[in-house]
């Protein structure tokens, strides 16, 4: 199999070389291609120095776009695996090759990184928590899948998953739990493995403040809407 890391970044000048330098470490097998979101910073030129592939939108499009792109991408140039991950240095590249075992080995579509598990120090602010404790009842009553960390950005997925991501089914802002729902409803495999994840307090939250109580909202018309949609072949 091919596999490919890609990681979706805006302005993160200051971590892309780490998290690259860290995914070269310890997952040498993949390749590695960062999406720079228009950033306002050396973003692109860091990661290039890194030894990855970069591509620059020409605008600033968001996390859901960076990733299709990403996606299509990985697909036109035949990579069979791909563990997407942040650019802000909370994702760790030493957990990479765990997340693709399962594709790897044929057991799985599309693997979800947990943060919440016994090992793990991460801590969640009670907002974010109580959502994401909504978004996992959800997906476990309209799905019958259980995922202790539904909203993760720590994802692999197959090649069969990323022909499904690069359709219009895949959202172009915030891509969480609803597509958790539609993936099950249309017969994906799915698992979550334990992975490790740092607390970054120095670097903004897409969801912060107000926003979460919009994202909440806002992800759970998209989840119920998923369940009701024709599952897909």
């Amino acid at each position: 199999m091919r596999p490919l890391v890609v990681i979706p970044a805006f302005d993160e000048e200051g971590t892309i070389g780490e998290v690259i330098d860290r995914v070269t470490a310890c997952a040498p097998d993949f390749d590695v291609v960062v999406i720079d979101d228009c950033s306002r910073d050396r973003t692109g030129e860091v990661a290039c120095r890194r030894g990855a592939t970069v591509l620059r939108h020409p605008f600033n499009l968001g996390y859901g776009c960076a990733l299709q792109t990403g996606y299509r991408w990985a697909l036109r140039h035949g990579y069979d695996v791909v563990v997407q991950m942040d650019g802000d240095g909370q994702h760790d590249g030493a957990d990479v090759p765990a997340l693709a075992a399962p594709i790897v080995q044929g057991k799985a579509d599309v693997v979800y990184g947990s943060r919440f598990h016994p090992r793990s120090s991460y801590r969640m602010g009670p907002l974010k928590r109580l959502g994401s404790r909504w978004f996992s009842f959800l997906v476990r009553v309209l799905a019958g899948v259980t995922i202790s960390d539904p909203t993760t950005g720590f994802q692999a997925l197959s090649a069969r998953t990323l022909a499904l991501y690069v359709t219009e089914a895949f959202p172009v802002d915030y891509p969480d739990a609803d597509m958790i729902v539609l993936l099950a409803r249309s017969g994906f495999r799915i698992v979550e493995v334990p992975v490790r994840m740092q607390e970054r307090p120095e670097s903004p939250s897409m969801h912060s403040g107000l926003d979460v109580l919009y994202y909440v909202y806002k992800m759970t018309l998209a989840i119920l809407m998923n369940a009701l949609r024709t599952a897909r072949r």
